[in-house]
């Protein structure tokens, strides 16, 4: 599988998305934890990376989509992973990785890549539930692993993996007035594709790790009118 290589800030906003920003109800800390308990029928994102690549052999990996308790509201961590990379190189992502043989299971997988490369513990971490399986153009098949996580925080990076690590508020993440939707014209001819880009200070979040969040905005506001 080719890894494409562009400059996604370069490419022009194509639109927004045009939902309503989620309200703060739905932001704290008794509505995740209701909301995850609950069986709702809502719709993730269509990226079309799955009709992309359809037929080809995806590699399981998880990642976790950590929301961090703070007492201005939630964060979400988010990393810059290391420029020299096979993978995802210089790109904004969520801690995670590929599944181990000895991993137990994707949950198993997402705690023990964020203890590795940002110093989470466990013992920090309260796992909420899971995202949809995301698919990416790159050939792996990402289970997103939904925590909140208690202080104390002291981040460590793993500078083989991790270039830096911040936070976004969540409230920022949940408003689609932030939620650009970018083209990439294959040039082997198999058209346009979409994706989305979130811009937050020097950081440009994009492509699966904005992807995935599109995922958490749709399932927190799955019973709101559109």
């Amino acid at each position: 599988m080719a890894i494409l290589n562009f400059d996604p800030q370069s490419l022009a906003i194509h639109s927004y998305a045009d939902e309503t920003a989620l309200p703060s109800s739905k932001m704290t800390l008794e509505f995740l934890r209701q909301r995850f308990q609950l069986e709702l029928s809502w719709s993730p994102e269509n990226t079309g990376e799955s009709s992309l690549y359809r037929g080809m052999d995806f590699k399981p990996a998880s990642v976790l989509l950590p929301l961090l308790v703070r007492e201005q509201g939630l964060q979400v961590l988010l990393t810059q992973r290391a420029a020299h990379l096979h993978h995802h190189g210089g790109q904004i992502s969520f801690p995670g990785g590929r599944v181990d043989a000895s991993d137990t299971s994707v949950e198993h997988t997402a705690l023990r890549e964020a203890q590795e490369e940002v110093g989470l513990m466990e013992s920090q971490i309260e796992v909420l539930g899971r995202l949809p399986e995301y698919l990416t153009g790159t050939g792996f098949l990402v289970a997103p692993v939904v925590a909140l996580v208690h202080p104390p925080y002291e981040f460590r990076s793993d500078p083989f993996e991790v270039a830096s690590i911040f936070e976004v508020p969540l409230s920022f993440l949940m408003n689609p007035q932030h939620h650009q939707r970018r083209q990439f014209d294959f040039p082997d001819g198999r058209g346009l594709r979409s994706f989305y880009a979130i811009p937050y200070q020097e950081y440009f979040i994009w492509g699966a790790t904005a992807g995935m969040l599109r995922n958490l905005f749709h399932f927190l506001r799955a019973d709101l009118p559109d």
